[in-house]
């Protein structure tokens, strides 16, 4: 993998469903093809009937596993180094993947990372190094460590291996889920979506939903271009990014990606209810999706059956 694979440059490398398929037939038996369930929740006027795709069951409890292995999986034996910024998740799933693949991995984090999710890379192998108070702040460091020590840089969402792994996500619900119901997933830097929109194309509307307080792809799709937004936020731990990645918004712009967003208080709401109700734990991003639809951000059609993804699980449980 060169150079030009793994920083950002100039001139965006897109991601087509071609690619997605790809990372699925390199990641079969590596990852989890994780289930989905048909139920009803709460909803503004009374029950909704949605199907969940439960992918806080994935390895290491989050969705991005499947990206971080694509990535690695792809470049071969480039280096047995790897180094990524992370604020929690890419950083565990950063770790796992390069544990199961016989790689040591550097994981730089800010101040501000969760002990929970620290630990987690810990239990992984992973050198874990603060920098900075920002994400922002740990990803320049993890750019000058990686090319310090010659190694892979992963990046947490704005990299095409990475968006084509998370990508398997749309394939799979495709198989799953009779019809083509729009799909609704979190957005932080935007891998997830834009993954899935890539692997579905126009077949099926998919839809981000992100935090008023950090509404990346929200801002984006109103300058037409990436822009650098606050972060505000209970979900910032997870969704923190503060630019939707080139990726994500060459996604956008191709497939026609909405954004809708909820408040914080939904976002919790919607955690608890998925605890009381189910006895699911998923970490607040993971419970993003399910915000939209109970507090009518998001009204269903008559007869649909909207997918909501459940991507990642990794939380203190003493919050709950």
């Amino acid at each position: 993998m060169t150079e030009r694979s793994i920083l950002c440059s100039e001139q965006i490398e897109r991601v087509y469903r071609s690619d997605v398929r790809a990372a699925r037939r390199r990641l079969a038996g590596r990852i989890r093809k994780t289930p989905v369930f048909h139920t009803s929740v709460a909803g503004p006027n009374g029950p909704v009937p949605v199907t969940m795709k439960l992918e806080y069951l994935q390895y290491g409890g989050t969705f991005k596993v499947r990206g971080s292995l694509n990535a690695l999986l792809e470049s071969a034996d480039c280096t047995d180094q790897v180094v990524i910024a992370s604020g929690g998740n890419a950083g565990i799933a950063a770790a796992l993947a390069a544990a199961q693949l016989g790689k040591s991995c550097t994981v730089v984090v800010p101040e501000s990372a969760p002990h929970t999710k620290v630990a987690a890379m810990w239990s992984h192998g992973a050198e874990v190094l603060w920098h900075g108070t920002t994400y922002a702040e740990a990803l320049d460091h993890a750019i000058e460590l990686a090319k310090e020590r010659k190694a892979l840089r992963l990046h947490a969402y704005d990299l095409p291996a990475i968006v084509a792994g998370a990508g398997v996500v749309g394939l799979e619900i495709e198989e799953q889920v009779r019809g083509r119901p729009p799909v609704l997933a979190a957005v932080g830097g935007g891998g997830l979506v834009a993954g899935i929109a890539a692997a579905i194309g126009r077949r099926q509307q998919v839809i981000g939903i992100e935090p008023e307080g950090i509404p990346t792809l929200h801002a984006a799709l109103n300058a037409n271009r990436p822009v650098e937004v606050d972060v505000s936020s209970i979900a910032a731990e997870s969704l923190g990014a503060t630019r939707i990645g080139d990726i994500a918004m060459d996604i956008a712009r191709r497939y026609e990606l909405r954004s809708l967003l909820v408040t914080d208080d939904a976002i919790a709401t919607a955690r608890d209810y998925l605890w009381r109700e189910f006895r699911i734990v998923v970490e607040l991003a993971g419970a993003v999706a399910l915000a939209a639809i109970q507090s009518g951000v998001y009204l269903p059609a008559p007869d649909e059956r909207p997918v909501i993804i459940l991507c990642g699980a990794n939380t203190d449980l003493a919050v709950l």
